[in-house]
């Protein structure tokens, strides 16, 4: 490339100021300086393309190995499979006589706890608040006033 040093760049400098004259210099460095800042930006963009590109290539590439790898797992589980069950299917039969059926545990079918979303759950366990008499439930200022009104003796 172009090597621009301190010396060669006074002597353009000095050149520039010659032909073009001081007056139009500041407008013809700034124009080359935009025009400048414009060519690296282009060329930075360029170079992220091809990186970006270069990139999903390999990703590409490493997105069929990994593929491949995994249909060649997935037959070999298969014919490992086959070859058991064509070893098991006469024993089986055998095994699963109607006594051997009857006996078998049968496992209650899971049920999802379906938590009321409405009720607040505190830290505080249940019993310990009833246990040191702090409020469990929301009561309102009237019901509250009725529940502790004194009662009148007859």
């Amino acid at each position: 490339m172009i090597d621009l040093g301190i010396s060669k760049m006074a002597l353009i400098g000095a050149v520039a100021l010659i032909v073009i004259g001081p007056e139009k210099l500041p407008g013809v460095a700034r124009t080359v300086g935009t025009l400048l800042g414009r060519a690296q930006r282009y060329v930075n963009d360029v170079k992220a393309e091809v990186n970006r590109s270069m990139e999903l290539d390999e990703l590409r590439k490493m997105k069929d190995t990994v593929e491949g790898a995994a249909r060649d797992v997935e037959q070999s589980i298969h014919s490992g499979a086959r070859e058991v069950e064509s070893s098991l299917s006469g024993a089986e039969v055998d095994a699963l006589s109607p006594e051997s059926i009857e006996a078998a545990p049968v496992y209650p079918v899971y049920k999802h706890p379906r938590k009321n979303w409405r009720l607040k759950q505190g830290a505080v366990p249940h019993w310990y608040k009833t246990r040191n008499g702090v409020r469990t439930r929301a009561q309102s200022g009237a019901a509250r006033v009725a529940r502790y009104r004194p009662q009148k003796f007859n």
